[in-house]
């Protein structure tokens, strides 16, 4: 994923700071149980996501979106929660209770689930966001033998299930879709009866039929920043615009409608030219 793995081994001569600082995946934050905080992608992409999240058939008093906001998911575990990068949901009110913006997204409150969520993958987190887990990498104390030879569970606090089963299993979220940007690879998992089950995207494309709406990535500037992007489109394969995009349509399309009268205004007075009669003299005499 990175041209360079830490720590960097010292050289002579030594290598440039570029090289060998250290990310902010590869420093703790002030919670020992995060690894770090969103970079820059994690900020803007969910942006993207959000400004283009609209689904036709649901008015936008009835969509809500959000990235890097507590999931909560269990009712018997209060505390429990999961962040996922960015989220949509729909037939819930845009502020909670029509009031108010919400602090978090308490599912047993709100009575609706998310209807797809998106993890961007970063180091620390890929092999979680991809539900894969390495059963010889668990620490000792977890796994104890018997002397039969059968596995013997440690007596511990009970843990909160991991983020694939959350969302596969609890939540069953209808489409769970993962973008990497180091790769620019895009996965989708359709919920299929019990389990996910990964689309084949042929296209970097993902169909949501009953939102009448779409994810694919797109090559494009956003926010100043010219790269390749995950957002919505509609059922005709358009784009859906943000409304920085729609504002500069209107005053494209104003420009251009300004330039083709200035175009007719300047045949009909050319022809006037032609036909011997001055353009000034016919234009006093209107006025």
């Amino acid at each position: 994923m990175f041209p360079y793995k830490y720590p960097v081994p010292q050289t002579d001569p030594p290598l440039s700071p570029r090289e060998t600082l250290p990310t902010m995946y590869d420093l703790p934050s002030e919670d020992p149980e995060e690894p770090g905080l969103p970079d820059e992608f994690h900020d803007l992409q969910p942006q993207l996501l959000s400004l283009t999240f609209c689904p036709p058939n649901y008015p936008a008093s009835q969509v809500f979106s959000a990235s890097d906001m507590n999931l909560y998911y269990d009712v018997r575990h209060a505390q429990w929660y999961k962040r996922p990068d960015w989220f949509g949901v729909v037939g819930v009110p845009r502020l909670y209770d029509e009031v108010d913006m919400r602090l978090s997204y308490v599912v047993w409150q709100e009575g609706i689930n998310p209807y797809v969520i998106v993890e961007l993958l970063s180091p620390g987190t890929e092999k979680e966001d991809l539900g894969e887990f390495d059963e010889e990498k668990l620490p000792p104390e977890s796994k104890k033998v018997a002397d039969n030879g059968q596995t013997i569970e440690p007596q511990s606090e009970e843990k909160p299930p991991r983020k694939w089963e959350v969302y596969e299993q609890i939540l069953r979220i209808p489409y769970y879709v993962v973008f990497s940007r180091y790769t620019n690879q895009l996965r989708a998992f359709k919920l299929d009866g019990a389990h996910y089950l990964e689309l084949d995207l042929q296209q970097s494309q993902v169909w949501m039929p009953e939102l009448e709406l779409g994810l694919m990535l797109w090559q494009g500037e956003f926010q100043g920043i010219e790269r390749l992007w995950l957002r919505c489109y509609d059922a005709q394969g358009n784009w859906i615009p943000t409304e920085a995009e729609q504002e500069r349509q209107r005053a494209e399309q104003a420009e251009s409608r300004a330039e083709e009268a200035e175009a007719r205004l300047e045949s009909l007075l050319e022809r006037l030219r032609n036909s011997g009669i001055d353009p000034n003299t016919f234009l006093r005499g209107q006025s």
